[in-house]
Parts: C-alpha cells; structure tokens; sequence
C-alpha cells in the first residue's frame, strides 16, 4: 500500500476509501489483502469495501471505455475461471455457464509446462503459436455446441496424449492448434450465449483474453454476426489492482462501505452478487 502511494503521489489523507479482493481465490492470499485494507482503512477513517475478484475483471472494461453500458455478455476467462455472464445492468449479473472442470488458462498453463515453456504458459503458448499452424492437428472442441458450459481437461489430455504419440511433431504447430482449439470453444460460446439473450456486445476480461488470437477471432466473427466488441487493453486483462478499485467504486456508490466485521469468501460466486 505504501509503494502504491509513493508510485502514485498521492497522500493517505487523499484516499476516498480503501479496497481490496475478498474472494474467490485462495484464503490465505485473500486474508492478507483483506487484512491490509481493513487496517489502512480503520488508520484513515475511510471506507472499506470489499470486491469481488471476477467483478473486478468485468470492470476493467469501463476504465478503457468511460462510456460502457449494459446490456453486454461477458466472457470471463482466468486460470481459475472461465465462465460466460450476462451483464444486465451495474451489480446485475447471470451465469450463463461455466468451466465444469479446468479453466482455459489452467489448460494453458499445463500445456506448457508439459511442452517446456515454463509458467506462466498463456504468454509463452501465445507467443510459440504465431509461428505455427492452428490447422495442423485437430484437437477436440469440448462441450461446443452444448450451451455455454466449457471443459478443457480432456482437450489437455488430447495434447499430452497426441504429442507423446508423435515426439517429431514441431512445437509451434502444436501450440497454434491447441490455442485455436481453445478459441474456438471461447467465442462460439460467448457469442451464442450473447445471442440467446438477445444481447448485441460482448466484453471479455481476465488473463486470457490478452492473447492475441483469442481477440483477433473475436473481433472477426462477432462482426460477422453483427454484435459489437469490447477489449480492454492488455494490461488490463491481467490481475490488477485499477479493475479492483473500478469495481469498488462502483460497489461503494451502490452499496455503501463493506463492514469490517465481513471476512474473505474464497468461494465467492459472481452470480450472488
């Protein structure tokens, strides 16, 4: 918090409130933040709100586009989380599906650990797969076709399977095809949920929606079908600490402070809010 104010300029006695990620997420990272804020709050005689991780993804929209309204379909997409929403207003939210099993940035990153690429694996998948051809394997496309829930643990296995079977196989090629996999099933979900709520923009936030094919394929086929798209830049897309004071602005002029008594939520689900 210090850091954060010297590297900003600002004052504590500046500060409107103070905010923090309580949940989703693991208890113990939580309970740090929670802890922190709560006490530079209770110092500064100043609120303390709360915010919901993955609603602060989905904020992270606004702080590029001021002008932002609802109605939008989002695609949330995480290493913890991939998920569709319907964003019927501010704080008013509908799970249209979600991961069943490992998020598409789970998936990424234990394809590149088992590729050697190291961690995090988005980034170097991303980066491997514009020298290789998305067509050269045919990986699944799980659950495509079948609502708007997702499951890429079998998709990773595929890989893993696939490449152990065929060791000569080149690298890039092997990471253009999953990663296209992985798009595939990303955008045709968020667009037929947005279409089965009659919903004509989408936004996408998280992790994942920084790589670079994931927003070119949106782009290109939501304009196909007419529906208008919002990407935040990159930096954005990543765990930040702007997306989690947007949504608490928001939450603070809606709901007011969070009290102090209230404790992190590992299990937090966007759909309660």
């Amino acid at each position: 918090i210090a850091q954060a104010l010297v590297e900003s300029g600002a004052e504590i006695d500046e500060l409107d409130a103070v905010a923090a990620c309580a949940g989703p997420g693991l208890a113990g990272s939580l309970l740090v933040g929670v802890s922190a804020a709560k006490a530079v709050a209770l110092a500064a005689g100043i609120p303390y709100v709360g915010v919901n991780h993955l609603e602060g993804h989905l904020y992270a929209a606004f702080l590029d586009d001021p002008d932002l309204e609802p109605p939008f379909a989002v695609l949330l997409v995480s290493g913890g989380h991939t998920m569709v929403v319907a964003m019927q207003g501010h704080g008013r939210y509908q799970v249209l599906g979600e991961t069943v099993d490992d998020a598409a940035g789970e998936a990424f990153d234990k394809v590149a650990r088992f590729l050697g690429l190291g961690y995090p694996g988005g980034p170097a998948i991303d980066l491997l797969a514009a020298r290789g051809d998305p067509t050269a394997i045919r990986f699944p496309r799980p659950m495509l076709g079948a609502g708007c829930d997702f499951s890429f643990s079998g998709l990773k296995t595929a890989v893993v399977t696939h490449v152990k079977r065929n060791p000569d196989l080149e690298m890039a090629d092997i990471a253009a095809s999953f990663q296209e996999a992985v798009v595939d099933v990303c955008v045709a979900k968020l667009l037929d949920g947005a279409d089965a709520v009659g919903m004509r923009k989408v936004v996408i936030g998280g992790g994942v929606a920084a790589n670079s094919r994931l927003r070119t394929r949106l782009l290109d086929d939501a304009e196909a079908r007419g529906i208008e798209t919002v990407l935040p830049t990159r930096e954005l897309c990543t765990d930040n600490g702007a997306m989690i004071a947007a949504a608490a602005w928001r939450r603070l002029h809606a709901d007011g402070p969070t009290p102090l008594d209230a404790g992190a939520s590992p299990t937090w689900s966007l759909a309660s809010l």
